[in-house]
């Protein structure tokens, strides 16, 4: 499991882009004002979201807050193990929009861990939202498709080692000697080695 420069990389650019379009947004948009862009099935339109997507939430913008922490502290996490390519791509967007929305969560009006954040995108009145929110909800539909085409977008969890496992009894019975206790077992000590074999005496010789 080790980090990726690619994973960061990627989650950057991400942030930067939903950055720039913010900050572009605040300065040429007048809020609620609409300039279709597809008609009135897209529309750039300024205004700000104190809840969660759709608007949830807007009376608990703290609580809104904290689980964006969470999610980004898990997105970090699990992006240890993302398989190189794909996956290691689909968590870098992810984080990059997770972390495109905290930053507004935090720093923004109307104070720290209670701002609003800032959408300008309006998908035919149903709702407004951002480029972060274009990273997040794209790459969950993608890791949803690539789970049921039955791909694995993480490496395997290594075990943990059962308590015991460097015991010197193996399981069939056997005991396992270390190195120390094999060697006293098959090498004799030196005066045993200098004293003289015992000698049978033969057949008929009486002895002495």
């Amino acid at each position: 499991m080790t980090w990726r420069p690619a994973f960061w990389l990627v989650a950057l650019a991400v942030l930067v882009v939903d950055q720039a379009t913010k900050i572009w947004a605040l300065h040429s948009l007048v809020p609620g004002e609409p300039h279709e862009v597809i008609g009135q099935f897209l529309q750039i339109q300024l205004t700000f979201n104190s809840g969660a997507a759709f608007s949830l939430g807007a009376d608990y913008t703290w609580i809104v807050t904290l689980v964006m922490v969470a999610i980004t502290i898990g997105l970090i996490w699990y992006a240890r193990r993302a398989r190189p390519g794909l996956a290691v791509a689909l968590f870098g967007i992810a984080l990059g929009g997770a972390l495109g929305n905290l930053i507004d969560r935090l720093f923004r009006e109307p104070g720290f861990a209670r701002g609003h954040v800032v959408d300008m995108i309006n998908y035919n009145g149903w709702f407004i939202g951002n480029v972060a929110d274009i990273a997040i909800v794209g790459v969950a539909i993608v890791m949803l498709v690539v789970t049921f085409m039955g791909r694995q977008l993480l490496v395997p969890a290594e075990p943990e080692h059962a308590e015991g496992e460097d015991s010197d009894v193996v399981s069939d019975g056997a005991v396992v000697l270390d190195g120390a206790a094999a060697n006293d077992v098959a090498t004799p000590d030196a005066d045993e080695a200098d004293a003289p074999s015992p000698v049978t005496p033969e057949a008929g010789v009486p002895r002495v």
